[in-house]
Parts: C-alpha cells; sequence; structure tokens
C-alpha cells in the first residue's frame, strides 16, 4: 500500500508538519533538499514560494511543477505521532 501524505502545515522556516495515511504524523525539515543544486530547487530559496506548497494526489508540491515522493518523505520526517 503506497503513503499518502493527507495534510501538510507550515511550522516556519523550512519546516512542515506532515500527516500520513498510516497515522504517522511528523516534522520535515527542507533545508537538506534546499542545499542541493537543480533547476526544480532554485524557486524554493524564495521563502514565500516556499511556503506555497500544496498536496495533489498524496504528494508535496509545488506550483512549478516540484513533486516530492510521500515515502520518500515519510523516511525522512521527524516523527511526532506514530499510530
Amino acid at each position: 500500500m503506497m503513503t499518502k501524505i493527507l495534510s501538510a502545515s507550515h511550522l516556519g522556516g523550512r519546516r512542515i508538519e506532515l500527516s500520513f495515511s498510516d497515522g504517522v504524523m511528523g516534522v520535515w525539515d527542507a533545508e537538506a533538499l534546499l542545499a542541493r543544486t537543480g533547476p526544480l530547487l532554485v524557486p524554493l530559496q524564495d521563502q514565500a514560494f516556499f511556503e506555497r506548497f500544496f498536496i495533489d494526489a498524496g504528494a508535496l508540491c509545488w506550483p512549478h511543477g516540484l513533486e516530492l515522493s510521500p515515502d520518500r518523505l515519510r523516511e525522512q520526517v521527524q516523527v511526532t505521532v506514530n499510530a
């Protein structure tokens, strides 16, 4: 079964609280991602653009087409609630 992101809330800076379909809730810090290079990562350097994330089909997305896998994010979150 594929894990999906059910909700995402901005906590400030580059931190997003994510709730997953398996009952896990945790905080994802995007700093490691933003330390990498690539054309889809450049717009995320702008804080206002970073905060425009949304969920589409269970993935974390941004308006310019970047889509992050819920399974990969699930591996990276600091778990705050585990069902």
